[in-house]
């Protein structure tokens, strides 16, 4: 049987199962799926579903989202959430423009940091594809989302 591409999934589950001290047979038993069925998970012959994932999430007492991630269920949902965190910094209506600019800028660099770039689903202040550096160095934007002149925000 070829092993199915689910990413480091298995070795990971293993992994956790080993940290919790937990036979094959035990961590099967607590999530409620066979013991063969896990098995064929940990080496990579099973693909689970989100619900089987969440029982092993629960078990193990770690987050399900990280199961779900390394599954490669959640990667199509990582570009929404990017959009919907811009979404709702940029609607605060407690921050200003540049608070919200700089916020941004630090999201992007954590983002950047992990291993995610500007444009898989990145948007400016404006609500556009790609990062705030698109726009050259020392470009802001005011709370309206228009260009702010770089010489009232420097100071």
């Amino acid at each position: 049987m070829a092993s199915l591409n689910v990413g480091n999934l298995g070795e990971y589950l293993r992994e956790q199962r080993r940290n919790a001290q937990l036979s094959l047979r035990q961590l099967a038993d607590a999530a409620g799926v066979s013991n063969p069925y896990l098995s064929q998970i940990e080496r990579g012959l099973r693909k689970p579903s989100a619900e089987v994932l969440q029982q092993v999430a629960k078990a193990l007492r770690i987050s399900a989202e990280t199961l779900y991630v390394r599954a490669g269920i959640l990667d199509a949902e990582r570009d929404r959430d990017e959009v919907e965190t811009r979404a709702v910094i940029l609607a605060d209506p407690a921050l200003n423009g540049q608070q919200k600019q700089v916020l941004l800028q630090i999201y992007e660099s954590f983002r950047k940091e992990n291993g995610f770039t500007a444009g898989d689903g990145a948007v400016d202040a404006r609500g556009q594809e790609g990062d705030a550096s698109s726009r050259g160095p020392g470009s802001a934007r005011t709370a309206d989302g228009s260009d702010a002149d770089p010489q009232q925000t420097a100071g």
